[in-house]
């Protein structure tokens, strides 16, 4: 039975470089077009962590030693990640779609993402971004632009911005007019670029959206079957790295919330992931959440494996 799936790649799906992040799409790629052959529609959503600290410390080093380089805001470092990511993606799955002799095109779809101004995160940010200052440093740059500084981990002070929850998607019509005429979407990358209302304008604003939780916003806007959020193992774990580890196959909403108050998943991996697959399954009845690797994604949609999350 095909079904509509948003499909969100996790980082071990994607290179820290160009050159790397180009040989490994085309693995990624293949297993998007597996679900594809078997009659699916897949909307296809990814991180950019290592890729926008990249851009956004090049362009920040660049812009500390030459006076004519502008300060490149972090939105746009953003869109530059979202956009760079997708032509790898679009253009090693249209190899793919040629080389199986399927007649379908992909398309990258520059996101925003619409968060609430008074989302509590912007009162305390904590996703660290750019490059590592000293004391000394962070404090003068907290003073000419108002960026605010934390300490991470004995190493420095680096930037810190919101994480604050999607509210909207500002391109969902377009995604979903492109799926009607049978083009598969790439969109809401890195989470999407955060954007505000103010004065019937969308203005971007420096943050960064967890990608599992704006691609759960879009797989329910686009009223999808499932929700398929791809990392590097193939199931979700409790007591995970201990020795009475134990691999999940199945989870339901009230096993979900007891792990969760029970601090079995990490905060920084796999805690959003749940949460994301949560909501998603709440959304309305009769869908489901899938956790699993990206080389079990075709067997995890069948449900041989992975974490299947249900009512």
């Amino acid at each position: 039975m095909s079904e509509k799936i948003v499909l969100a790649l996790g980082g071990n799906a994607l290179g820290k470089t160009p050159q790397e992040q180009l040989e490994k799409v085309k693995l990624t790629a293949k297993s998007i077009v597996d679900l594809v052959e078997e009659g699916n529609e897949v909307v296809v959503s990814h991180g950019n962590g290592p890729q926008v600290g990249m851009i956004n410390l090049a362009m920040e080093t660049s812009h500390n030693s030459k006076e004519n380089t502008p300060d490149m805001p972090f939105p746009e470092c953003g869109a530059m990640s979202q956009g760079y990511i997708g032509y790898h993606l679009q253009n090693a799955i249209q190899s793919e779609f040629r080389k199986r002799n399927i007649d379908k095109s992909a398309v990258t779809v520059i996101t925003q993402t619409v968060v609430d101004e008074n989302d509590n995160a912007f009162e305390d940010p904590t996703k660290p971004i750019g490059s590592f200052y000293t004391k000394e440093q962070a404090d003068k740059v907290m003073e000419e632009k108002g960026y605010v500084f934390k300490e991470d981990a004995g190493r420095g002070y680096r930037r810190v911005v919101a994480s604050p929850k999607p509210v909207d998607i500002v391109e969902i019509n377009a995604i979903n007019k492109l799926i009607e005429n049978d083009t598969m979407v790439i969109a809401a990358g890195g989470g999407g670029i955060p954007v505000i209302k103010k004065d019937g304008e969308l203005i971007g604003v420096p943050a960064v959206i967890d990608k599992d939780f704006t691609s759960e916003k879009l797989a329910e806007l686009l009223d999808c079957d499932t929700l398929l959020i791809l990392t590097a193992v193939e199931k979700v774990a409790i007591r995970f790295g201990k020795e009475d580890q134990e691999w999940l196959s199945e989870l339901n909403l009230e096993q979900v919330d007891k792990y969760i108050e029970d601090g079995e998943f990490a905060k920084g991996s796999m805690l959003p992931k749940v949460e994301a697959c949560k909501k998603f399954v709440e959304s309305k009845d009769g869908k489901r959440a899938i956790i699993t690797s990206l080389e079990k994604a075709k067997d995890a949609l069948n449900g041989n494996t992975g974490t299947i999350i249900k009512k």
